[in-house]
Order: C-alpha cells, then sequence, then structure tokens
C-alpha cells in the first residue's frame, strides 16, 4: 500500500510540473449510473449528426475495453482562459480556439507523462485520450474529484470555474483513487437561461442538435434557419453557457504559450471576418482548432450570422 501512495504522488508531482492544472485518479471500471443516460440521450437524437457518438458504446462506458488490464484512469485539466479577449462588437470563436490545437499540445504532455511512469515506476501498458476516442472524459474528471458536471454539462471547479482541457491516461498500474465532490450549482440557472438556442433543455441535459459549437463545427449541412437570429454572432464554438457562470468569475490567464493567439485575431472586426480570404484563414488560424470547420465552413457561418443581422 505505500508503494501506491508514492506511486501516486509522484504521479501527481509529474502532472503539475507539466504545467496541469489538477490530477485526479479513479478506479477503471463500467460506468454503471452513465449507460442508460447516455442511451437515453443517443435515442431521443441529441446527438445530431454527429454519429460517432453512437459508435462504440460499451468502450465509452468500460475503459477496460480500450486499454487491456486497466486498473486506473488518470484525469488532468489544462487551462486555457485567456489574458486577453476578442475585440467588442465582432464575429466570435471560443476562447479554447485562440491558439494551436489543443490535441497536439496536450498528447505531447501526456506522452511525457507516460514516459515517466514508465521510467520511475515501471513498464506500464496505457493508452492517453485527448477528446478524440470514445471516452466520457467529463465523468471520469467529476468521479477523480477534479470537479462537478454543472448544468451546462461542462466540469465545474470552485477554485478555477471551467475555462480547461480535460484528458485521460488510462493505465494497467493500480494506484490510490480520489473521492467525487458535491455539486455547487444549488439554485442558478445562468446558463439555461443564457443559452442563446435554448440547447440546454433541463438542467444537466444539453441537446447537442441545438448547441452553437455543433451548428458551428460538426454540423456540415447549411444551418437550419430556424437559428438565424439566434446565434449570438459565434462563428465557431460558443462560450456563452461558461460566460455567465458565476464561478467563471475565478478563472485566471492560462500560462501555455502555445495556447496565445496570433497578433491578428483578437482584433479582427466584423468587416475582416467577413472579407477574410483563404490566405489569411491559413495564416491566422495555422495548427488552430478552427481549421476543423476549414475555411468554407468558416465563411458558411459568418455567411448566416451575417444574414441573422
Amino acid at each position: 500500500m505505500k508503494l501506491v501512495t508514492q506511486h501516486t504522488r509522484r504521479i501527481k508531482e509529474e502532472a503539475k510540473r507539466l504545467g496541469f492544472l489538477s490530477c485526479g485518479i479513479s478506479r477503471a471500471e463500467f460506468l454503471e449510473e452513465e449507460a442508460p443516460r447516455l442511451e437515453k440521450w443517443l435515442k431521443q437524437g441529441m446527438q445530431g449528426e454527429m454519429r460517432y457518438m453512437e459508435n462504440h458504446f460499451d468502450k465509452r462506458l468500460d475503459p477496460r475495453r480500450l486499454v487491456d488490464g486497466a486498473k486506473s484512469v488518470i484525469s488532468l485539466l489544462l487551462n486555457y482562459y485567456p489574458s486577453e479577449e476578442q475585440v467588442p462588437d465582432t464575429y466570435k470563436i471560443s476562447k479554447y480556439a485562440y491558439g494551436q490545437d489543443y490535441h497536439q499540445v496536450i498528447k505531447a504532455k501526456l506522452r511525457e507523462l507516460h514516459a515517466f511512469i514508465s521510467r520511475e515506476i515501471g513498464e506500464v501498458n496505457g493508452r492517453a485520450f485527448v477528446d478524440s476516442a470514445p471516452v466520457l472524459d467529463k465523468v471520469w474528471a467529476a468521479r477523480s474529484g477534479l470537479g462537478w458536471i454543472g448544468k451546462h454539462s461542462n466540469l465545474l471547479t470552485q477554485q478555477v470555474g471551467s475555462f480547461y482541457f480535460i484528458a485521460e491516461l488510462i493505465i494497467d498500474l493500480e494506484l490510490e483513487y480520489d473521492t467525487p465532490v458535491t455539486d455547487h450549482c444549488g439554485s442558478c440557472t445562468a446558463c439555461i437561461d443564457a443559452c442563446p438556442t435554448e440547447a440546454i433543455i433541463q438542467p444537466y441535459v444539453v441537446d447537442g442538435s441545438k448547441c452553437i459549437s455543433y451548428l458551428t463545427i460538426e454540423l456540415r449541412d447549411e444551418i437550419p434557419t430556424s437559428f438565424r437570429g439566434k446565434m449570438d454572432d459565434w462563428a465557431f464554438g460558443c462560450d456563452v453557457c461558461q460566460d455567465v457562470c458565476p464561478w467563471n468569475r475565478f478563472s485566471k490567464p492560462h500560462s501555455e504559450p502555445l495556447f496565445n493567439p496570433h497578433p491578428d485575431l483578437l482584433g479582427m472586426s466584423k468587416k475582416d471576418w467577413e472579407e477574410i480570404t483563404e490566405e489569411v484563414f491559413q495564416k491566422v488560424f495555422k495548427g488552430s482548432a478552427v481549421k476543423r470547420t476549414k475555411f468554407k465552413g468558416l465563411k458558411r457561418n459568418i455567411s448566416f450570422l451575417n444574414s441573422s443581422d
């Protein structure tokens, strides 16, 4: 037991050294409570065109199907809250997309953490996950005591709010496990009241097919005209439910240089966005998550917003 405690402490210390905001650990097991919730959400079609959400149902609920002999899920948070934001009265993108694509930044840190574990503790089998595999990251983070899942379905912490990425390292090493924290949303409905498209249909339930992030990133077809005038000038993603959350009063700027925006981004006016060329798009969003929607998709979003004015 002493060795397990020592291993756990060293892993958390290394995670902190690598720049992670916090690190929590939970036992790798079947997510019994989540199974009926996920099934109901999918049956009601709230995933929209995100068909991949329907795949690998069993793997989403049991990490041992992703990593043979998995014993621990190490959950990690990485802050992305910016020190500066876009100018007022412009087309907006989510803060998480200001800098370099987080997948690459976090994967590199996770590889370092895995290498540290293998080097310092012994050969450990495992896999790193960053929002790109069938892993219910917010659920694992909550089980690991890193926060609670708020009414807007994002992970929340009393200390720093919700502007951070969640990642996992699932390994076949037994460690000490953390316990969940209590929900501190109380009677607050700020996120529900503020959602421009009424995507938060009830506390803790988000209809993904109505979410602005889905409409501007995941949706490949034309944005339905029923959302005209409801998009609040969001051209890529949406931060409204996080911006209005009282717990985000405690957000502090990140210290990751790779998340700093291109110098031209924050000052772009509506006219700049409307006249953006593919050349400017490639320059400003080089290596950015905005590339997911491609130039054509961004132009579609801006055109839709422009027609709503």
